[in-house]
């Protein structure tokens, strides 16, 4: 089921907007043109949709139990939100986890990204593939799908490792605990990849899935507008693991920035990711605005 811009956003019915603007500053990706307009329009819809998907998982839990003559058990939510690098989904991960948690149905909100689960720098180069980090491959898929699995299954406690992005790598000896939230998010390039055979895939945990997509010469685009941000910022830190391209021209960081782009993120992209978009739920369809300009919505 498609829908325009329009019709989606009547979808909101009375939900209340509980983001401010500087609250919104705080959650929006590096160059990422995100407002208050974009929030009432695709996102508060959004939220009324995985709050009514919510209850209804809870319901059907109930029913489960109620046939089993168990007491019922509290069953996490999980919300899975995939697409490429600079697309915007970490935009809409943190987005949706701070607007679902102002729901009192589901305050307590978890989100974990994929990058927590990449094998270290160390690992990566001593099985010969820094150069696909963030392929399938640069996973630790078993750790992913076990952490996933526990949290499903109701622990008290879960841990996931921690990734530095101004570092580049896994942080050592660190974890983010998550406590039996209301809903999990997992946000990654790969969660809707599915599983080799006999094996199971994190998505099979999920209750619902989001891709956010746009055109490829879109997003080629907002990479290295990103990128020089993040080169006149981020990249100047001297822990920063991308310390030496601060000191690169514009136009050698550019090259670069295409580059990179063009032998990693776009063939992982149209390889990996793409593929995956029609295993979502829901698709949010961006223009060369970032904007939402469709939506794409499975009905079963």
């Amino acid at each position: 089921m498609e829908l325009s811009r329009e019709q989606w956003s009547e979808l909101r019915k009375n939900t209340p907007l509980t983001l401010t603007a500087d609250e919104l500053e705080e959650l929006r990706g590096v160059d990422d043109p995100i407002d208050l307009t974009e929030v009432t329009d695709i996102y508060l819809p959004l939220t009324r949709l995985l709050n009514l998907h919510f209850t209804g998982s809870k319901q059907r839990s109930s029913v489960l139990s109620a046939f089993l003559g168990r007491d019922e058990q509290r069953v996490p939510y999980i919300l899975g939100i995939a697409g490429s690098v600079a697309v915007g989904k970490s935009t809409t991960a943190r987005l949706l986890h701070t607007l679902l948690a102002r729901w009192p149905e589901h305050m307590h909100v978890e989100l974990v990204t994929t990058d927590s689960f990449l094998y270290p720098n160390a690992v990566l180069e001593s099985k010969g593939i820094m150069h696909r980090k963030g392929f399938p491959e640069s996973y630790d898929r078993r750790a992913l799908v076990r952490f996933v699995a526990e949290v499903k299954a109701g622990a008290a406690e879960t841990r996931a490792p921690v990734y530095s992005h101004l570092e580049y790598d896994i942080v050592p000896g660190e974890h983010q605990t998550v406590k039996s939230p209301d809903i999990l998010i997992i946000e990654g390039l790969n969660v809707l990849q599915p599983a080799p055979p006999t094996s199971l895939a994190v998505n099979d945990y999920f209750d619902f899935s989001i891709y956010v997509d746009a055109k490829v010469e879109d997003i080629r685009t907002w990479y290295v507008e990103r990128f020089h941000k993040l080169r006149r910022t981020a990249f100047e830190d001297p822990k920063s693991y991308f310390r030496h391209i601060a000191e690169l021209s514009y136009d050698e960081a550019t090259e670069f920035a295409v580059n990179v782009w063009r032998d990693i993120n776009e063939r992982n992209l149209v390889e990996n990711i793409a593929p995956t978009r029609g295993r979502a739920d829901l698709v949010l369809k961006k223009g060369a605005d970032h904007s939402v300009q469709r939506v794409r919505l499975r009905q079963t």
